[in-house]
């Protein structure tokens, strides 16, 4: 098997790919609501630590073993594992990766679809005027209506899909180097505007002023688990990314600059949704309801509000596609390293994601009251069980990879840091990363 013969183009391009890939739901859809519930600013502490401790790390072994193997997943990990005298077996991991993703893009399709629902209602001005009941009323009705569910899953799934086709440099680079600059640029607009609002000081004393008192066992699990799903860590999505990366990259500082954007866009985001909550007098712990039914009251009300929703729900649209277009990607590159075409690939990957796609989107109308595992949903199971078992389940095992069995010349060439560099980065992730990553699968699995 050959080696993978794309490069990004520049050191900017592949930073910006894996920031494409980490900046999503994670970052402006989850993170709120989670810091919400679980206190604010005691769990936006603890989950920086865990991003330094877990995150980075561990997104530096996922990465270095792409970079070695120069192929896609599942060829770079069989021909790695046959290097060390391990195991060929190794190489399933890169499936279970691809399916990890597959699991995730098939509800992130759906719900990146909402955001396209609520930027169209948004510039039409839908929610202005509109009481808090309306706007839950209108939300409800949106989930019990499939057809138009199904509708904005296929223009989502057509839009990301269509960039894949078109390859690294045509596709995801050239979109990456337009919309990541875009997103930031809408971000700080927001957050600009969110200092001209009442809640402004509320917000930022609720996000950076932490009381410990708020801390728990869940509050802690809570945070780790958020440090792998934000950055797109266990999933093979940045293997995939690792095997395109420039040979004279420094894979430390780029991993480093990743997970700062990445926190950066989870911060500003906490700042411009949480002034507009407190500002209207809102409860921010309302949990995955807060960016479609809470922002839009809290919008509703303010002056220009359907202009600055329609910002919020265009910066939600770009920053779920550019990740959408990213996780796409390692499953096709794992199909092409099977010897498939890049066109085939792509539209395989496409119609088996809108499938399964098609049982979240049900969830909330015609298959509401199939339940099939722990009373839940297809919807609630897809949504929950790959980001909470599978991505740390692979992430421990990527880990475990990467400081365990590939031959120490091979990882040190990777990571390009020397001996010195390597022993700090192997001591870290086999004594805290690797425990850590089985705490948070346990607390998944509990």
């Amino acid at each position: 098997m050959s080696e993978t013969l794309e490069r990004w183009g520049s050191k900017r391009a592949f930073i910006l790919a894996v920031t494409g890939a980490a900046v999503g739901l994670g970052n402006i859809w989850r993170f709120p609501y989670v810091a919400g519930e679980n206190g604010g600013a005691a769990f936006l502490l603890i989950y920086v630590a865990f991003v330094l401790l877990l995150g980075i790390p561990v997104m530096m072994a996922e990465i270095l073993i792409g970079r070695a193997g120069r192929r896609g997943p599942m060829q770079a990990l069989g021909v790695l594992a046959s290097e060390a005298g391990a195991s060929r077996y190794w190489r399933w991991l890169g499936l279970f990766g691809a399916f990890t993703v597959f699991c995730i893009l098939s509800f992130y399709s759906v719900v990146s679809g909402w955001s396209i629902e609520f930027l169209v209602a948004s510039v039409n001005g839908n929610f202005h005027g509109a009481s808090a009941a309306e706007i839950g009323a209108g939300f409800e009705a949106f989930l019990a209506n499939p057809g138009l569910l199904i509708f904005n899953h296929s223009l989502f799934l057509f839009m990301t899909m269509t960039v894949v086709a078109a390859g690294v440099a045509k596709g995801l680079e050239r979109l990456n180097n337009l919309l990541m600059p875009l997103l930031y640029g809408l971000l700080l607009l927001l957050a600009v505007y969110a200092t001209t609002t009442t809640g402004f000081g509320t917000a930022l004393s609720w996000l950076f002023l932490p009381s410990f008192t708020d801390v728990t066992p869940a509050v802690v699990l809570h945070a780790m688990g958020h440090a792998f799903f934000t950055l797109a860590v266990g999933a093979c999505a940045l293997m995939a990314y690792g095997a395109y990366m420039p040979d004279e990259q420094s894979l430390p500082k780029a991993a480093f600059a990743v997970a700062v954007l990445d926190i950066s866009v989870a911060l500003l985001a906490g700042i411009a949704i949480f002034s507009v909550v407190f500002a209207q007098g809102m409860d921010p712990a309302d949990g995955p309801g807060l960016m479609f039914v809470t922002l839009p009251i809290a919008f509703s009300e303010l002056p220009w509000g359907s202009l600055w929703l329609s910002v919020f729900f265009l910066l939600l649209l770009l920053a779920t596609w550019t990740s959408a277009i990213n996780l796409a990607e390692p499953m096709v590159a794992t199909l092409q390293g099977l010897g498939w075409r890049r066109s085939v690939s792509t539209a395989v990957v496409a119609i088996s994601v809108w499938l399964l796609g098609l049982l979240s989107a049900f969830s909330f109308s015609t298959l509401a009251e199939f339940r099939p595992l722990l009373g839940r949903n297809v919807f609630e199971l897809v949504s929950s069980i790959p980001p909470d078992i599978f991505l740390p389940l692979g992430g421990l095992l990527i880990a475990t990879f990467a400081a365990w069995v590939m031959p120490q010349a091979l990882v040190v060439k990777a990571l390009g840091v020397g001996d010195g560099g390597y022993v700090l980065w192997r001591t870290i992730v086999r004594w805290v990363s690797i425990p850590l990553t089985f705490i948070v699968l346990l607390g998944g699995l509990l």
